[in-house]
């Protein structure tokens, strides 16, 4: 039973327009199965590896040969990582083409009698596409399907002849984050 919820505010660096997610979790959820959460949320197929950092301590999936001196994430639940209001968390995610996302806590509260977790609450614009090529890429994706005139060497209209960034639909957000699980990469 969910004795606390997390409303986090979940922002993508390095991309104009802003990419932003409002998401309310279960506080006491592992990184581990938030990091799928986020992941929908944000539009990410959820194929490509993460971390988390905060207060100076990194925490990662659980892999001997690449965890180095992070922390195991599945023995961390987010109400330990960030306990407050205002606290902070840098997750990364597609650690090749670099997406950098702000993980703030604006809220810590009971959850709300008739509400299922996690749910998405509001955001601002579709994720980029899984391997455009992280935000200088999705820049140059941006550009291409924002003026039909330019040239196309790289045909990304092909690549991506469906992608609007301006779409975003927190009900499918929500939908994507109910059914996300993770995936054992190793």
């Amino acid at each position: 039973m969910t004795k606390s919820v997390h409303q986090l505010k979940i922002t993508l660096r390095g991309v104009r327009p802003p990419v932003w997610r409002r998401i309310v979790v279960d506080s006491a959820v592992t990184l581990s199965d938030l990091a799928p959460k986020m992941e929908a949320a944000m539009g990410w197929l959820g194929s490509h590896l993460h971390a988390f950092e905060a207060d100076g301590e990194s925490y990662a999936m659980p892999n001997p040969e690449w965890l180095g001196d992070s922390h195991d994430e599945t023995k961390f639940r987010l109400e330990q990582v960030l306990p407050s209001e205002g606290s902070k968390m840098q997750w990364d995610y597609d650690f090749g083409d670099g997406w950098e996302h702000d993980v703030i806590v604006e809220e810590i509260g009971p959850p709300e009698p008739d509400v299922t977790y996690p749910v998405c609450v509001k955001g601002r614009r579709a994720g980029p596409p899984e391997d455009c090529g992280g935000p200088r890429g999705y820049s140059e994706l941006l550009e291409v399907i924002g003026n039909p005139d330019l040239d196309d060497p790289m045909e990304l209209r092909e690549w991506a002849p469906d992608f609007d960034p301006e779409y975003f639909d927190p009900e499918e957000a929500t939908e994507a984050m109910r059914s996300a699980r993770h995936f054992d990469l190793w």
